[in-house]
């Protein structure tokens, strides 16, 4: 028996929906997204990290942040007054069998 790991709100062996799935791919539809998705699988970084090592603005590396966490690609720890951000791999990794599942409904 294979067992795959579920999103929270998710029932396990329910599929996602096509809105699901499209979210998750606008999310990663952005160079600048991408770019902090590669840092992030790297390992876990600050907003203010990403904005040093890419050369953009804190507010602008927070609003991305949000749209990747928001389609499920990020997770978040507080460590006193930050948040530190990680990208959660195993989302990304079900992405492509989810959209094949969708496309098969």
């Amino acid at each position: 028996m294979i067992q795959y790991p579920f999103a929270a709100g998710q029932t396990p062996g329910a599929a996602a929906t096509v809105d699901a799935i499209a979210q998750r791919l606008r999310a990663l539809d952005n160079p600048v997204r991408l770019r902090l998705a590669r840092s992030l699988i790297r390992g876990p970084h600050t907003t203010a990290d990403l904005a040093e090592a890419w050369g953009l603005s804190a507010p602008e590396v927070s609003r991305h942040l949000a749209i990747l966490k928001d389609a499920g690609f990020l997770t978040t720890t507080r460590n006193g007054r930050y948040v530190v951000y990680a990208f959660d791999i195993v989302t990304a990794a079900r992405l492509g069998r989810d959209m094949i599942d969708a496309l098969l409904r």
